[in-house]
C-alpha cells in the first residue's frame, strides 16, 4: 500500500518531545538481535486510543486506532491550518488472523481533491499479497500488483501490535515480517533507549524503539520512524514520530485518551 500524505502523518506525527533530541544523536552501535522474544501478556484488547498529531509546531490533525484481536480501524483527519491547505480525511481497515497475522487491508483516503482506496489481500493458502488501488472520482484502476510473502505476515498498524506483545529490551532488536502488499521484508525494530514522555493523557515512563521500514524497505519515502512504549505490562504506545526529509520534516502523534470500549 503506498505511503499517502495521511498514512505519513499517521506514522511520523506512520508511531515525541524528550525522544526529539536524542534522536539527533550520532547512532549507537548496532543492537543485540532477538530473534523471538517471549510475550509479556495475551495481548491488547479493544484498546481505543487517541492521538493528537503535531506537524511544524502547529496541530495538524487528529488519529483514532481502534483494535481487537483480529480487527482494527484507523481513522485520521486533519485539522486547523492543515486543513484549510490540505483536507485529509482517511479511514483504514485491517482483518487478522490471530497472532495479528494479516488477511485483509482497505485504506479509503480522500487527501485534497483525491479521492483513492487501495485494497490489499493477504493470501496465506498461497503465502501471497496482493492489491488493487482505485481513483474512486474517476471510476479507474490506478495500480495492481503482488508480492510473496510470509505465512504470517503484518501491515503496519498489526506489526505495532506485534510489538506490544513482545519484551524487548533497550540495547537489543527484533524483526517482525511486514508487507503493504508492494514490498516484503523482515522490519528490524530496534529498542534503543528509555525515556520520560509527556503527553496530553499524562506522563509516562517508556522505551523508544525504530522501526526500519521505510528507506525503500516497506515503503520507499526517506525518513526515520519511532515509537514509545511504555514500560509496564500494557506496552502502550504513547508517541509516535516520523523524521522524514523536506518538505514534510517531522511529524509527531502523542496519546491524548485511552479507553477500553
Amino acid at each position: 500500500m503506498r505511503l499517502s500524505a495521511g498514512a505519513v502523518l499517521f506514522l511520523t506525527a506512520c508511531w515525541w518531545l524528550p525522544a526529539q533530541t536524542s534522536a539527533r544523536r550520532a547512532s549507537p552501535p548496532a543492537p543485540k538481535l532477538v530473534v523471538d522474544p517471549p510475550p509479556d501478556k495475551p495481548g491488547p484488547v479493544s484498546d481505543k486510543l487517541t492521538y493528537d498529531v503535531e506537524w511544524r509546531l502547529i496541530h495538524a490533525g487528529t488519529v483514532v486506532i481502534e483494535a481487537q484481536k483480529t480487527h482494527a480501524d484507523l481513522h485520521l483527519d486533519s485539522a486547523g491550518m492543515v486543513s484549510s491547505l490540505f483536507k485529509i480525511h482517511d479511514i483504514y481497515s485491517v482483518d487478522y488472523d490471530e497472532p495479528f497475522c494479516a488477511s485483509s487491508a482497505v485504506m479509503d483516503s480522500e487527501e485534497g481533491k483525491r479521492h483513492h482506496e487501495t485494497k490489499v489481500t493477504y493470501d496465506r493458502s498461497q503465502n501471497r499479497a496482493s492489491y488493487l488501488e482505485r481513483d474512486v472520482v474517476k471510476d479507474s484502476v490506478m495500480h495492481t500488483g503482488s508480492v510473496d510473502i510470509p505465512n504470517c505476515v503484518h501491515e503496519v498498524v498489526g506489526a505495532f501490535l506485534k510489538l506490544r506483545n513482545m519484551s524487548v529490551a533497550p540495547g537489543t532488536s527484533t524483526q517482525i515480517p511486514m508487507s503493504d502488499g508492494r514490498r516484503s521484508a523482515a522490519v528490524r525494530i530496534d529498542a534503543q533507549e528509555l525515556e520520560e514522555v509527556k503527553t496530553p493523557a499524562g506522563d509516562y515512563k517508556a522505551t523508544r524503539y525504530e522501526a526500519n521500514m521505510l528507506n525503500g524497505v516497506i515503503y520507499s519515502r526517506k525518513g526515520r520512524a519511532f515509537v514509545w512504549l511504555t514500560n509496564d505490562s500494557r506496552h502502550l504506545p504513547v508517541q509516535i514520530r516520523l523524521r522524514m526529509q523536506f518538505p514534510i520534516g517531522t511529524v509527531t502523534l502523542q496519546l491524548a485518551k485511552e479507553e477500553h470500549p
